[in-house]
C-alpha cells in the first residue's frame, strides 16, 4: 500500500525503534537465563546482502511458555507484542520491499510474489509487498475455511501452533515464475523458510526465492545448510534484512527457562479485568470497500491495494470521529493474523490525528495531541514479568473468540495494560466478531478495564467465491456428478434482477401455458383434483389507484423495511460467525427473493461481504426442491446455507422445510444443511431469525411477478418437471414496462445509512434476548379455523402478506382485520373492494388481518352468513 505511509516518509526508524527506553529490554533474560545477541556486519550471503542494525534498539528479550524453546525475541518494530507507532512499523517494512525491489530490478519485481507468514509476519509481509509496488500478497493461515482447498503447507517445528495453510483463492498465484519473496520477523535457524521452499519446490518450481525478515539471528552452520539447499534444488535463494547476528544460548537454556517461568509465573499473573469502572465499547462502521480482501489468507493483489488507499483515509475520519475528545494516546489493536488492516488503518489515524510532526519527523504527539500505537493480540504464550528490563510487561488473558479449528483456548494482548491508553481501538474480521467477544471475560472486557474507551471495528472476512475454485468441492457426495445439473438462471435472460443479485435455481417454463382462470384453481385445488403447484394464477395487473397505494406504501415503509433487512442480516452474519463467516443466501422463491436481495445489498453495502444468493422452489405438501439442494451441496458447505423467506403467516414453510430436509438427508442426500429459517417480519412468532415480529406492509407482498424480478410463482407438475430437473417457473418479459423490482430495492437500500444505528442496537438486543418461537401463529390460526367453521388451516391465511396473496391468486371469503389498522391496510380494503370481498373488524386479532380463503369453494358457493361453511 504505497499509500499510508506517505506521511511518515520522514521518521527516522533508529530514533523511533526505542528511543524512550533507558534499561535495554532484555537485560532481565540476559542476565538470568545467559542468552546473548551477538551483532555482526553486513557479510554477503547466497548473492544478497544482510544489512546492519543495531539489535538492541530492533529487539528485546522474553521467557516463552514453550518447552520446544526457552526465549523470544520480541521485535520493537513488528506490531505484535510491543505497541510501536504504526508508521514505523509500515516503513519498517516498506523499505525491505523497496530493496527486495532493487535486488530483483523492476520487471523481476513485477512478477514477484511475496508471501508471508502467520501469525507473526502477516502485517510485516504486505508490507513488504507495498514495499515492491506491483507484487500480489498472499500469506500462510493456521484458519482452515470451509470451501476453500488448500493448494500448499508447511511446518514451523519451534512454534505453538506448527502447522501453515496456504489457501490461495486462485491456485495459480503460486505458479509464476517470478520470485518468490519469502517474509518472516525473525530468520533463527531458516527450517520454516527450508520446509515452505522445499514444499512448493515440488509442485511449483521456481528460478529465484528472496528471504526477508527483520532479523537473521541464523547461526554458522545453519548459514551453510541454506546454500547447500540452494545448491540442491538448483535455485538462487537471497536474503535480505534490517539486522543480522547470533543468539548465544547456554546448554542448560531449556530447563533454565522452564524453572524460570514456573517461578514467576504466579508472580507474573495476568492482570484481571475488574468487574466494576469498565470503560464504554462503541462499535464503528469503517464503511470497508466492498470486494477488498481483510488481508491476505487468500491473496491480495495491487489492484486491492489501490481501492484500499483510497477508501483509507474515510475510514480513519469515522474512527477519529468516534475517539473520545479527551482521548491523548490511542491503542490500535489488531487481532492475531488479522495485522495488515488494523496496522494501515492505524497509519492513517496517524497521519489524521498527528500527520503534521511525523512529517517533519517526530515520533510523539501530532497535530492534534494525540499519539497513536499499535500491536495485536496473540496466540503466543509468553511470561510476563513487570520489569523494565523485560519486553513483556503487562499480559491480558481471554478466551478465543474466532472458534478455531484446534479448539477453544487462551489468546493474549502483551503490554496493553498500564500502557496508559486512553482510548483502544480493537479490529477484528467478521469471523471473530462473536458471543466470545463480547463475554464478560472476553477481549472487549479486558480491555475496557485498562482504558477510558473501547471502539470496536469489524473488517468482513473475505471468502473466495467458490466460481474460482477449480475443483468441485469437497462437500459433493462421492456418488454425484455436479455437471448433471444447470448452472443457475440469471438476469437478464431469466428476471429482470441484475445477474449478482440472484442466481436461480429453477427450470425456465417461459414459453408453457400454465395460467388458468382463479375460480377455476380454486374448485380444483380445494376438490382434489388438483395442487396448486400445478398451475399458475392470472397475473394480478394492478389499477393506477393499485399502483399508487404501492409507491405510498413503499415511501412510508422503506426505512421500516430497510431496518428490517439490516437486523436480520446482522443476526445472521452473528449467528454463522464461528463457520466462513461469508452464509450463502437461498431464497424461498418467490416471496424471500427479493428480501434475499435485500440482504445481500446490506451485507455488501454496510459489510464489504459479496454473498452468494440463489433462489429455490419450495411446495406445500410436497417438500423443498431435492434437486437445488443437491446443486447447493455440490458448491457450498450445506452448514453455510442459510434459508430466507419473506415472512411467516401459521409457519407452515418452516414445517415444510424442516420435514423436506430431514427426508433429503434420509434418501442419502448431503447433510449439513440448517432447516432454519430467516424472515423479514416473523408475526407468527415461528422462526429464531428476524427482522421484526410486527406484521405490517411489506411492499413487495402488495404484487407478484412485477416486485419479484418478473418471475413467476414456482411450478412442480410431473410432465414438465422430472427427476433430474429443478423446479420450473416463468420469465414474464412482456411485463417489463410494469415492472417495479429494482424500484422495491433501490428505495429500501438507499435507506440504510440512516438506520444503521438503529440496527446497532436492535441486533444487540435481539442477541441478547430469548427468541424462541412461540408458535402464536399457529395457536391463532387453529382457532380461527375452528371458530369460523373451516376446519382447514391451510385456507386461514394470517398476516398483511398472506392477505395479500389471497386477495391476489385465490378467492377469498372475507377479510378479518384488527381494529383501528390503518394505512398498512389500503391496499388490502382496496383490493377486497375490487373482488367484492367483505371486510370484517376484530377486536385482539393477533395480527393485523387475516384472509380467509372460501371453504369447500365452487364457484356456486356463496358463504353469506359468515360461519357456515358453504357445501356445493
Amino acid at each position: 500500500m504505497s499509500g499510508v505511509g506517505d506521511g511518515a516518509e520522514g521518521i527516522p526508524i533508529s530514533e523511533a525503534r526505542n528511543s524512550v527506553d533507558v534499561v535495554w529490554s532484555g537485560t532481565w533474560v540476559a542476565e538470568r537465563l545467559g542468552v546473548e545477541l551477538v551483532e555482526s556486519g553486513g557479510a554477503d550471503v547466497s548473492g544478497g546482502s544482510a544489512g546492519a542494525g543495531p539489535l538492541r534498539e530492533l529487539l528485546g528479550l522474553a521467557l516463552r511458555r514453550n518447552p520446544k524453546r526457552a526465549h523470544l525475541l520480541v521485535s520493537n518494530v513488528l506490531g505484535k507484542h510491543v505497541p510501536q507507532h504504526p508508521s514505523v512499523i509500515w516503513r519498517s517494512g516498506y523499505d525491505l520491499g523497496v530493496r527486495v525491489r532493487e535486488l530483483l530490478g523492476p520487471d523481476e519485481a513485477a512478477r514477484a510474489l511475496v508471501l508471508g507468514y502467520a501469525e507473526t509476519a502477516t502485517g510485516l509481509g504486505h508490507s513488504v509487498a507495498d514495499g515492491l509496488a506491483l507484487a500480489p500478497y498472499l500469506h500462510s493461515t493456521r484458519r482452515p475455511v470451509p470451501g476453500v482447498e488448500r493448494a500448499g503447507g508447511f511446518e514451523e517445528s519451534h512454534s505453538h501452533a506448527t502447522s501453515h495453510l496456504l489457501l490461495p483463492e486462485d491456485p495459480r498465484l503460486l505458479a509464476g515464475d517470478g520470485a518468490l519473496v519469502l517474509v518472516d520477523d525473525e530468520f533463527s535457524t531458516g527450517n520454516t523458510v527450508l520446509n515452505t521452499i522445499r514444499g512448493l519446490h515440488e509442485t511449483f518450481p521456481r528460478e529465484r526465492y528472496v528471504i526477508v525478515a527483520l532479523v537473521d539471528m541464523r547461526a554458522p552452520e545453519d548459514r551453510a545448510r541454506l546454500d547447500a539447499f540452494a545448491r540442491e534444488i538448483g535455485a538462487r535463494v537471497d536474503l535480505i534484512a534490517l539486522a543480522s547476528g547470533t543468539v548465544r544460548l547456554p546448554a542448560d537454556v531449556l530447563d533454565k527457562g522452564q524453572e524460570l517461568v514456573a517461578r514467576y509465573e504466579t508472580a507474573a499473573a495476568p492482570v484481571s479485568a475488574p468487574g466494576a469502572g469498565r470503560a464504554p465499547v462503541t462499535r464503528v462502521d469503517l464503511g470497508w470497500p466492498a470486494g477488498v480482501p481483510d488481508g491476505g489468507r487468500h491473496g491480495f493483489t495491487a489492484a486491492h491495494r489501490a481501492r484500499l488507499d483510497a477508501a483509507l483515509p474515510e475510514m480513519a475520519e469515522r474512527v477519529a470521529a468516534a475517539l473520545p475528545e479527551e482521548a491523548r494516546r490511542v491503542l490500535v489493536l489488531g487481532f492475531e493474523e488479522l495485522m495488515y488492516a488494523p496496522l494501515a488503518l492505524g497509519v492513517a489515524l496517524e497521519r489524521r490525528l498527528g500527520g503534521g510532526e511525523a512529517e517533519a519527523g517526530g515520533v510523539g504527539e501530532g497535530a492534534a495531541g494525540v499519539e497513536v500505537r499499535y500491536s495485536t493480540t496473540t496466540r503466543s504464550p509468553v511470561l510476563a514479568v513487570d520489569d523494565p528490563g523485560y519486553a513483556i510487561r503487562t499480559r491480558l488473558v481471554f478466551p478465543a473468540h474466532d472458534d478455531p479449528a484446534d479448539g477453544p483456548g487462551p489468546r493474549y494482548a502483551y503490554n496493553v495494560a498500564g500502557g496508559g491508553f486512553d482510548a483502544v481501538v480493537a479490529v477484528v474480521d467478521s469471523v471473530a466478531d462473536t458471543e466470545a467477544l463480547h463475554a464478560p471475560d472476553g477481549l472487549l472486557a479486558e480491555l475496557s478495564a485498562h482504558t477510558g474507551h473501547v471502539l470496536l471495528a469489524v473488517v468482513p472476512s473475505y471468502v473466495p467465491s467458490p466460481t474460482a475454485a477449480p475443483h468441485p468441492s469437497p462437500h459433493a457426495p462421492q456418488d454425484q456428478e455436479p455437471r448433471m445439473l444447470p448452472d443457475p438462471l440469471r438476469g437478464p435472460a431469466f428476471s429482470s434482477y441484475a445477474p449478482e443479485d440472484v442466481g436461480w435455481l429453477l427450470q425456465d417454463l417461459s414459453d408453457v401455458t400454465l395460467e388458468a382462470p382463479t375460480e377455476e384453481r380454486e374448485e380444483a385445488i380445494q376438490s382434489g383434483g388438483a395442487h396448486y403447484a400445478e398451475s399458475l394464477p392470472v397475473e394480478y395487473q394492478p389499477s393506477p389507484r393499485y399502483q399508487e397505494l404501492f409507491r405510498a406504501a413503499l415511501d412510508t415503509s422503506a426505512a421500516r423495511i430497510a431496518q428490517a433487512v439490516g437486523t436480520v442480516t446482522e443476526t445472521v452474519l452473528a449467528e454463522r460467525a464461528g463457520g466462513t463467516g461469508r452464509p450463502v443466501l437461498v431464497s424461498l422463491a418467490r416471496a424471500g427473493t427479493p428480501v434475499g436481495v435485500l440482504m445481500r445489498r446490506w451485507a455488501e453495502a454496510r459489510r464489504g461481504l459479496d454473498l452468494p444468493h440463489y433462489a429455490v422452489s419450495i411446495v406445500r405438501g410436497r417438500g423443498i426442491d431435492a434437486n437445488a439442494l443437491r446443486w447447493l451441496a455440490a458448491h457450498h458447505d450445506p452448514a453455510d446455507v442459510v434459508f430466507v423467506d419473506g415472512w411467516t403467516g401459521k409457519g407452515a414453510i418452516t414445517r415444510e422445510l424442516a420435514a423436506a430436509i430431514e427426508e433429503f438427508e434420509a434418501a442419502g442426500g448431503a447433510h449439513g444443511f440448517d432447516p432454519a429459517v430467516a424472515v423479514l417480519a416473523d408475526p407468527g412468532s415461528c422462526v429464531r431469525t428476524y427482522g421484526t415480529r410486527e406484521d405490517f406492509l411489506i411492499p413487495s407482498a402488495c404484487l407478484n411477478s412485477t416486485v419479484s424480478g418478473l418471475i413467476s410463482r414456482t411450478v412442480l407438475r410431473a410432465d414438465l418437471v422430472g427427476p433430474d430437473d429443478f423446479h420450473g417457473a416463468k420469465f414474464y418479459r412482456d411485463l417489463a414496462d410494469t415492472d417495479v423490482s429494482g424500484d422495491f430495492v433501490d428505495a429500501i437500500a438507499a435507506r440504510f445509512d440512516e438506520v444503521a444505528g438503529a440496527v446497532d442496537v436492535q441486533v444487540k438486543e435481539l442477541l441478547a434476548a430469548d427468541r424462541e418461537p412461540t408458535w402464536e401463529g399457529w395457536a391463532a390460526v387453529e382457532r380461527i379455523s375452528e371458530e369460523y367453521g373451516i376446519h382447514d388451516v391451510n385456507l386461514v391465511k394470517p398476516g398483511v402478506g398472506e392477505t395479500t396473496r389471497v386477495l391476489l391468486r385465490r378467492v377469498p371469503w372475507k377479510i378479518l382485520a384488527r381494529e383501528g389498522a390503518g394505512a398498512d391496510l389500503d391496499h388490502v380494503r382496496l383490493l377486497a373492494e375490487q373482488r367484492g370481498v367483505p371486510v370484517e373488524e376484530v377486536a385482539e386479532l393477533p395480527y393485523t388481518c387475516v384472509g380467509l380463503i372460501h371453504p369447500k369453494y365452487t364457484r356456486g358457493a356463496t358463504g353469506a352468513d359468515g360461519k357456515a361453511v358453504a357445501s356445493a
